[in-house]
């Protein structure tokens, strides 16, 4: 892919997203800042598992071929999330309150995404990344978006709650390791690859923590209630 398309893809993405966030805005006016840019990463959470997954070359071995050159396929899934990203980060920043792991994860991101596309190598490793990475983002939406609709503290946000911690778990704590592991054994990764599998590894051991006591707080207090 020539580097004015790459360019194309990723300034006509920021450029869709804003205004997928702009729409959302107006229909929905009397929310929040918050509610509707979780409707657009809820959207593009969709498209990255959806785009991955039709990337994926052999589901024998979902990572394979590895350390070799990215497909246009995989390119333009990559090209989508940087511009979905990109966007996302400036959401952060004009949010009342800006959240420093979050902006973190936002920039190793971007830098991962952007080195895959300028090497034009790892594709297979870095959708699958996206994919891991993707895959409770609907969850994780649904959560707060039932919050501001009145549902918190009720079983359906309980079960969201659930819900996503479980995939969470699953996608970044099983399958994240080993994704981290084939990336930064391989010789033939660039090191700003590698760099990102782990400090994308690293961010998600935290989250996991932090989400594990969301967790175990909100079932002992529902324990509690009951009782």
């Amino acid at each position: 892919m020539e580097d004015h398309e790459k360019v194309f893809l990723v300034v006509s993405g920021v450029i869709s997203w804003t205004s997928a966030f702009l729409l959302t805005k107006k229909v929905f006016s009397k929310r929040s800042f918050d509610f509707s840019n979780r409707i657009v990463s809820t959207i593009h959470a969709v498209f990255a598992v959806v785009l991955s997954s039709l990337s994926v070359q052999d589901w024998r071995c979902p990572v394979c071929p590895l350390a070799a050159n990215s497909s246009p396929l995989q390119m333009r899934a990559l090209a989508v999330t940087l511009a979905y990203l990109i966007y996302d980060l400036a959401c952060c920043l004009f949010d009342t309150k800006i959240k420093i792991d979050n902006s973190v994860h936002h920039l190793v991101c971007i830098v991962g995404v952007v080195a895959g596309l300028t090497y034009e190598k790892c594709g297979s490793e870095m959708v699958a990344a996206m994919w891991i990475g993707e895959i409770s983002g609907p969850f994780l939406h649904l959560r707060e978006l039932l919050k501001e609709l009145g549902y918190k503290d009720t079983d359906l946000n309980l079960a969201a709650d659930v819900s996503f911690a479980a995939i969470f778990t699953l996608a970044r704590m099983c399958c994240g390791p080993y994704l981290c592991y084939v990336v930064t054994q391989s010789a033939n990764n660039p090191f700003l690859i590698k760099a990102m599998a782990l400090g994308l590894q690293l961010v998600s051991a935290f989250w996991f923590y932090k989400i594990a006591r969301m967790v175990k707080h909100k079932l002992t207090k529902r324990s509690t209630t009951k009782t």
